[in-house]
């Protein structure tokens, strides 16, 4: 009922295939699961490896687990089902030869800032490693970065509301996650307009500037369109963000809105200060913008 009720109002839903690392007798029953998501109109899998390896001995990055891996994306192509696999290995460019495996986890997640949380810093390594092997289901968007603001864990998330929107340019994945619960983006619905408007996949990727472990900042053109959106993101000791619009086109103005930290934003003392403001951009311009520490700032630039 809940499947016939979202395809009717043009809602797909993913199956999540929870192994518990149990391999063996996932492939046991691996086609029938497949056949079934065909038959329901599921089209997209998140399959998940949580905990040892069954059988004992194994590990994740085994010769047979990748095999596994592998034999799962190649069965998944054959039903047209698309794989967002967690706990799994580091894909190494096999996205290319198999562009239905749309984002893999493989690293440390943003459900790891529920863990004891990780350091700012941690964004901006990423991308020069663990992103060299095809795209992140990092699950962005946290607006609300202190747990206990609404449950009775402590630990708290080490970014800024103007990083996690960051993250949905630095962090490429063509499935993006609104990762925060809905009445916490309701408390910030100005914030949630970018992940709104917000592409997932694109024509062209511009990387502005960035140095491993300490800033990067990506501008990207949205699939289709002529429209681009910028994404900077920071470590602990903040950035001022220096980027040249050269890579517009010419002759043309946008409308510009940014995302950025307000001046006394702070990942750890006051993460959720932000300022939105509005302008007219054209190829050209250059826009010089503070980052607070952990934080980052957001852009989107709509051709007029």
């Amino acid at each position: 009922m809940l499947n016939d009720y979202a395809h009717a109002k043009g809602v797909k839903i993913m199956m999540h295939h929870e192994t518990s690392s149990s391999t063996q007798n996932y492939e046991r029953h691996l086609k029938d699961a497949f056949s079934l998501m065909n038959q329901y109109g599921y089209d997209a899998v998140k399959t998940g490896y949580v905990g040892d390896i069954i059988p004992r001995g194994d590990h994740h990055y085994s010769q047979s687990m990748n095999n596994h891996y592998l034999y799962v994306v190649k069965e998944a192509a054959k039903h047209h089902i698309m794989v967002n696999a967690h706990e799994a290995t580091r894909p190494t460019g096999i996205c290319r030869t198999y562009p239905n495996l749309v984002g893999n986890e493989s690293a440390r997640g943003t459900e790891y800032e529920a863990f004891g949380g990780s350091n700012p810093d941690h964004t901006c390594i990423l991308p020069f490693t663990r992103l060299q092997g095809g795209p992140m289901d990092y699950t962005p968007g946290i607006f609300v970065t202190r747990l206990s603001e609404w449950s009775s864990n402590d630990s708290w998330a080490r970014i800024t509301i103007a990083g996690s929107l960051a993250l949905y340019l630095t962090m490429y994945s063509p499935l993006q996650m609104a990762a925060d619960l809905p009445e916490n983006y309701a408390k910030f619905m100005d914030a949630f307009q970018f992940i709104k408007d917000v592409a997932c996949d694109w024509d062209d990727s511009k990387y502005l500037e960035a140095e491993p472990g300490d800033y990067i900042t990506v501008a990207r053109k949205a699939k289709g369109t002529d429209n681009w959106f910028i994404g900077g993101k920071c470590d602990e000791n903040g950035h001022t963000a220096v980027v040249k619009l050269d890579f517009l086109d010419k002759g043309r103005k946008y409308d510009c809105t940014i995302y950025a930290d307000a001046a006394d934003a702070h990942y750890e003392k006051n993460p959720q200060a932000y300022v939105i403001t509005k302008r007219t951009v054209k190829k050209g311009d250059t826009l010089k913008l503070r980052e607070a520490p952990g934080g980052g700032v957001a852009i989107s630039l709509i051709a007029k």
